[in-house]
């Protein structure tokens, strides 16, 4: 296989406009004759549809919640980047793409991430359009703050509600076409796998997730908007049904897999407080604008917070990264985080958290401003800890968040099956090896609003707008294929609960694939991974019928994905022996115990092929080329 990005030439800050003249067209009259599916309703998913609808084409959009506003995108607190400059701090267009390359560690495509910093301006306008609540100045102007691997005020925000405000636009504009008749909302429904017809996308087969009805849908093009992978490790700041699925049985039909094993650890996230959690709670980056993080100077020392005194306290990212202090990029703030616990300076009753304290902003700027700010994330913090930040510092640790590898997408957003494209966080494109703060939205809208609406058109203005049949034979096969698979689930009739082996897959995860990975670790996770899916096939038990409401059979189904794509991502954790962003390898590291990249060697995204159930997955590389930034170490002091 040939991998072809399809960047356009030509200067940088041109490539965009240039490639959408280039691009081929869709007259209005033929729009209607198109029919697209959506599979995905975050705001990427909710986005496209709703610019699509708006262009003329026929939507079809999916959903597992009962609601797009349910989607995960809710979760988001933060806020959304934009190099509007209205600080006239020294923002800028290429500042925001020199920020965002440098945060990823030099693993992103140029072309992508400059026009993903050109059109963040256009998400900004457009939101505010729709009415969105971005917080503002006294005089009116829309406010910003900072966030981590910058040192300009560039965020946008709702308060700590930023991405439900967001997906609250999106829902309207998406609303507005189902009202109008352009798009058909279908909730409760799981994708089960993808139809090709002559090596292209064509449409899906569904689960009815409320009467367990198979169905099958066509159209002339996909788009997956289906958000990350990071449920992998059981444990993870990501909503309870967040899942690789589509994405994993798109894969399994010939759409190659970039970088698996970038996985961004947050670090601001409440720690595991006992052994039957089931998932975790993110506290918003934007709590470092204000909360200093550290740690008792000596190991061992278990004083409540208040009663040690200022000279034994560790304000360890201030200490270390004078420039950025506690603003340094996530995977730093973590790896940081980790090394303080590992020194035996962690707190709480697990050792494993360090205080993030707003003592010294509310003695600064009044208690009143501080909850103005961040209110609702105190409360929610106090909901779930029994204790106030107003008055004792909150006790953080990181956590499994969000995933910046994904399907292989050209400039375009199309993957390597023609037809099938792909948005948001369910693709590789935007961020390398590590994700700043606050950027997650910004790369969603854009895809959604401002280069699917341009880039589809481009693909179906070449295809046939003769109707797709579902009588197909292909459909056929794949609805058989997928009855089968969940037959075969129901039939084991073991004795472990899916969540019990699933909470075992995360174990071996997040010891090998976590924050920090070396070789033998990752060889014992590749030893042991393949035995956990054997015992799920052999001894899970799954209650009920598939004819029916059945959340066991749902995670059963994601659960089984999860354990063949760990495998993948372990694989592709071993084939990067350099450092970068996120993925730390042990043995790869500067002598400040930094990520030293191998530039010479791992230039590259790293891109894997499916050859079949009992074969390895064929490897392959796009080459990076940097004409635009010169690649250096990464330093935020």
């Amino acid at each position: 296989m040939k991998l072809d990005p399809k960047v356009p030439g030509g200067p940088l800050a041109e490539k965009w406009d240039k490639h959408r003249f280039d691009s081929k067209l869709v007259n209005p009259a033929n729009k209607r004759k198109f029919d697209i599916i959506v599979v995905g309703a975050g705001l990427a998913g909710a986005s496209a549809s709703a610019s699509l609808a708006e262009l003329g084409y026929n939507v079809k959009t999916f959903c597992l919640q009962d609601s797009p506003r349910r989607a995960h995108s809710i979760a988001a607190q933060g806020g959304i980047n934009a190099a509007k400059n209205y600080q006239n701090d020294g923002d800028s267009i290429f500042r925001l793409f020199y920020d965002t390359i440098k945060g990823g560690d030099f693993r992103a495509r140029e072309a992508n991430v400059y026009r993903l910093a050109q059109v963040s301006n256009n998400i900004i306008d457009q939101c505010v359009a729709q009415g969105v609540p971005f917080a503002r100045e006294y005089g009116g102007q829309l406010a910003n703050r900072s966030f981590g691997g910058a040192q300009v005020s560039r965020t946008f925000y709702a308060r700590g509600q930023t991405g439900q405000q967001l997906l609250l636009g999106a829902y309207s504009a998406l609303m507005r076409q189902v009202k109008k008749g352009k798009v058909e909302m279908l909730s409760r429904r799981e994708m089960l796998d993808l139809v090709i017809i002559d090596g292209q996308a064509r449409g899906i087969v569904t689960r009815n997730m409320l009467t367990g009805g198979i169905e099958t849908h066509a159209a002339h093009a996909v788009v997956l908007a289906t958000g990350g992978y990071g449920n992998a490790y059981f444990l993870s700041t990501n909503a309870m049904g967040s899942n690789v699925t589509a994405a994993w049985r798109a894969y399994k039909k010939g759409a190659c897999f970039a970088n698996p094993c970038f996985v961004q650890i947050h670090p601001t996230c409440i720690p595991v407080h006992g052994s039957y959690q089931s998932k975790l709670t993110l506290m918003s980056e934007s709590l470092r604008n204000d909360g200093r993080v550290w740690v008792p100077k000596n190991p061992g020392d278990t004083r409540p917070p208040a009663e040690i005194p200022e000279a034994e306290r560790d304000y360890y990212l201030e200490n270390k990264y004078p420039s950025f202090g506690n603003l340094v990029p996530r995977d730093v703030a973590s790896r940081n985080a980790k090394e303080q616990c590992d020194l035996g300076k962690g707190v709480g009753s697990t050792r494993l958290a360090v205080y993030l304290d707003f003592s010294e902003a509310i003695n600064r700027d009044g208690a009143s401003v501080i909850f103005q700010k961040y209110g609702n994330l105190f409360h929610m913090y106090e909901k779930i800890t029994a204790a106030n930040p107003m008055h004792e510092p909150m006790m953080i640790f990181p956590a499994v968040h969000y995933t910046m590898g994904g399907l292989w997408v050209d400039y375009n957003l199309m993957s390597t099956i023609p037809g099938l494209f792909v948005l948001g966080e369910a693709n590789f494109s935007d961020h390398g090896a590590n994700r700043l703060g606050a950027s997650a939205l910004m790369q969603g809208l854009a895809d959604g609003y401002f280069i699917i609406p341009y880039t589809i058109g481009n693909y179906l203005a070449t295809i046939s707008s003769k109707p797709n049949d579902t009588g197909h034979q292909a459909f056929r096969q794949t609805a058989d294929d997928a009855t089968e698979k969940i037959s075969k689930l129901l039939s084991i009739k073991g004795k472990k609960t899916v969540d019990e082996i699933h909470r075992e897959l995360g174990l071996v995860m997040w010891d090998a694939c976590g924050m920090a990975r070396n070789e033998e670790g990752l060889q014992k996770a590749l030893d042991k991974i393949p035995a956990i899916r054997d015992e799920f096939w052999q001894n899970v038990t799954i209650p009920g019928s598939g004819q029916e409401l059945n959340q066991s059979l749902e995670r059963a189904g994601r659960v089984a994905d999860f354990l063949e794509f760990a495998e993948l991502m372990v694989v592709d954790a071993l084939s990067r022996k350099e450092s970068c962003g996120c993925h730390l390898r042990e043995e790869s590291q500067t002598e400040e115990n930094e990520a030293k990249r191998d530039d010479a060697n791992y230039s590259h995204v790293s891109v894997w092929e499916y050859k079949g159930k009992d074969s390895s997955p064929e490897f392959h590389k796009e080459p990076l080329i940097f004409e635009n930034v010169q690649p250096s170490q990464r330093s935020y002091k």
